[in-house]
């Protein structure tokens, strides 16, 4: 194997032994800090389930837990993706902890937007709510893109 793929591996092994070692309520290890983001440093990851804040597997950037419009966050408003913390919304039970790609936007009858996840994991579908601090440019890119891509070629339109 090339070096690159024996980092990447080496690195996938260390980050499931953390999260199993937290997981069983051990002491943390110590984690090599990932690369530095435009906003300045990074806290440390205090969890999903715990704490004020928790950080975001996609982006790296610290999510505080309070959001307006939700009282179960566990999607980042930066970059609206999820972890698969929830088998029940607030129950924080699922043992899968995949990232969950945001992938479309429900408009429930009195007019809330919903973000619908898919996990990577292992496939589930979830719902979350949409929350007031949620980037508003993201969202607005998923709920347009069945317009920009269609799922059928726009010549077919032409014909009818």
């Amino acid at each position: 194997m090339t070096r690159k793929r024996v980092d990447r591996a080496e690195r996938a092994e260390r980050t499931e032994r953390l999260d199993r070692a937290e997981r069983r309520g051990a002491a943390k290890l110590p984690r090599r800090r990932p690369p530095r983001a435009a906003a300045g440093p990074l806290p440390d990851d205090a969890g999903p389930a715990r704490g004020s804040s928790f950080r975001c597997h996609h982006c790296h950037r610290d999510v505080p837990m309070d959001a307006l419009g939700t009282q179960h966050r566990n999607h980042c408003p930066f970059c609206l993706w999820s972890r698969h913390v929830d088998e029940d919304p607030g129950d924080r039970a699922s043992e899968c902890l995949a990232s969950m790609e945001p992938i479309a936007i429900a408009v429930r009858k009195d007019g809330e937007w919903i973000l619908i996840h898919r996990c990577n994991g292992c496939g589930t579908l979830s719902s979350n709510r949409t929350a007031g601090d949620d980037n508003p440019l993201l969202l607005l890119r998923i709920a347009v893109k069945p317009l920009a891509q269609p799922p059928f070629p726009l010549d077919r339109l032409a014909q009818f």
